[in-house]
């Protein structure tokens, strides 16, 4: 960590005297950057995020020293191994955050892009325009690259952000976020552009959702059920929801079983504490006997705790019996919840009623059941022979995302450059009056 990181003293930040004077100048501060950042053009943007991706390679001990202070932190309040895994950083995680502002960096630019034109009888032409959201508050806990992931997003679609990271990965984010203002800096753009609320006040989240004075356009939580569902609460501002992923795996009648072992044990075991990981393993009843006693000791041979139904039971005895909010988990860790359905209606009716909408899976190899599941499971992703850990932005081709929006309006699915606008119609004309 930086000597000047070391001596900001993390009680003096949280003891701000005037906290809502301070939320207030963030919100006019971000306002003023935002309008400066809607006009930049993108080759400043681009030189931007080329400079913030060397400052973090650069800064990526510093870095690596701040998380080491978090995760010592988390340790001693005695936080969860699948929680201590969200907030780690190592050389590898702080290289993939340089690496998706530089994927990011390379998407067109979609301010100013024209998505539709077309000429009305009168000889008007009209054209719907691609503009920035203005101003995007991001609340996120525990994941620290988020506010490398949300700063470069947001800047390379023209919005200004202001971040507000959970108290555990406070240091973390300080550090991550003086390499963006470093890029800001050495382009020439606001370094208002990317603001860091500089305090683990938990006052502050609920400044930002009141809107700070109408500076912020839109709210972008990223953490916990308890996390969303207050933002839902109490936003006065529209929000793009990301709720938990209660994601299942299905196992359909002609699964090789293979592929189901290989798909099942990523989506579960790649990485427990994800979003995207598989929560709940649906498994056809008619091929219970070939499929369900091998997956079943594969995972729990990869150390994954297995609660399931009685038929699941029956496959092995060391299964732990399910209880009814099994089914309504999102357990983030080495646990599943494993179930038995009635062919695909089944696994459709067992998703729709204890889903989050999130991502879900099928494994087959009849092509009509494929596209019946990928048709008729409202989720936002939606996967056919392919493990549900796909979801993520940079796996989309997106660079990153702020995250996966679970809702219907604007946004849904991973929240990338393109969902971070929004847009405005131009209309050109040669005189015309309306009769």
């Amino acid at each position: 960590m930086t000597a000047s990181l070391k001596a900001m003293d993390l009680k003096s930040v949280d003891g701000t005297a005037d906290l809502p004077a301070l939320m207030a100048g963030l919100g006019r501060r971000a306002r003023a950057a935002a309008r400066e950042l809607a006009l930049a053009p993108g080759e400043q943007k681009d030189n931007a995020l080329t400079a913030m991706a060397a400052a973090i390679r650069s800064a990526a001990p510093a870095i690596l020293a701040a998380n080491a202070e978090d995760v010592a932190e988390a340790k001693s309040n005695g936080t969860t191994a699948a929680f201590l895994d969200r907030l780690s950083l190592n050389d590898s995680r702080v290289a993939a955050m340089a690496d998706s502002i530089d994927t990011i960096r390379e998407i067109a630019d979609p301010v100013g892009a024209v998505t539709e034109s077309w000429q009305r009888p009168n000889g008007l032409t009209i054209e719907r325009v691609r503009v920035p959201l203005g101003v995007v508050g991001v609340i996120f806990e525990s994941r620290p690259n988020v506010a490398a992931d949300a700063g470069a997003l947001c800047l390379k679609a023209g919005n200004a952000v202001i971040l507000r990271g959970g108290s555990d990965s406070f240091r973390s984010c300080r550090a991550i976020h003086a390499t963006l203002v470093q890029g800001l800096r050495d382009s020439g753009l606001p370094e208002d552009a990317i603001v860091l609320v500089p305090t683990r006040d938990r006052d502050a989240v609920g400044m930002m959702l009141a809107g700070l004075d109408g500076t912020i356009d839109v709210i972008v939580p990223r953490g916990g059920k308890s996390l969303v569902a207050r933002v839902q609460s109490e936003a006065r501002v529209p929000v793009f929801a990301h709720l938990e992923g209660l994601n299942h795996v299905y196992i359909d009648t002609t699964a090789k079983l293979d592929m189901a072992k290989s798909i099942v044990l990523n989506a579960k075991m790649r990485r427990t504490g994800v979003c995207g990981a598989a929560e709940t393993l649906l498994i056809d009843r008619k091929i219970a006997g070939t499929h369900l006693k091998p997956l079943v000791e594969m995972l729990i041979a990869a150390g994954c705790e297995v609660r399931g139904d009685d038929a699941v039971q029956a496959s092995d005895a060391r299964v732990k019996p399910a209880s009814f909010e099994d089914w309504d988990t999102e357990y983030l860790d080495a646990i599943i919840a494993a179930k038995v359905v009635d062919g695909i209606d089944g696994a459709i009716a067992h998703i729709e009623t204890h889903g989050s909408h999130h991502t879900d899976t099928i494994v087959t190899e009849n092509n009509q059941s494929a596209q019946r599941f990928l048709r008729e499971v409202d989720s936002a992703i939606v996967l056919h022979n392919a493990s549900t850990q796909f979801a993520d932005g940079g796996e989309f081709g997106f660079g990153a995302e702020i995250g996966i929006a679970t809702g219907r309006f604007h946004a849904r699915g991973p929240v990338g450059v393109e969902q971070l606008t929004s847009f405005k119609y131009r209309i050109h004309g040669s005189g015309q009056t309306r009769p």
